[in-house]
């Protein structure tokens, strides 16, 4: 059965979590939460980011991939880099 604990916002907007609940559920101070608002308040849910970064790493080698087989140097980037950012001045 779900026990219910008193907590205090701070002036920044932070709350902290029980530690019976910390240790409970095992959260530390790395992991990351996504605010769900519901009819009667907010509801706080972690979130797992390794699925982030395995799409980064995925995508970073297709990238790879295509730009070594299109044989794509780095002073072409950094040339396509200075031309963008002149154009925006």
């Amino acid at each position: 059965m779900a026990q219910e604990e008193l907590v205090k916002m701070s002036e920044k907007g932070q709350l902290v979590v029980p530690r019976r609940i910390r240790e409970k559920e095992g959260f530390k101070g790395s992991d990351r939460f996504v605010a769900i608002e519901v009819k009667d308040g907010v509801l706080f849910k972690r979130v797992e980011i390794p699925e982030v970064k395995i799409e980064f790493e995925s995508l970073s080698r297709d990238i790879q991939f295509h730009f070594k087989k299109r044989k794509v140097k780095q002073s072409d980037i950094d040339d396509a880099v200075k031309w963008v950012r002149q154009k925006q001045e």
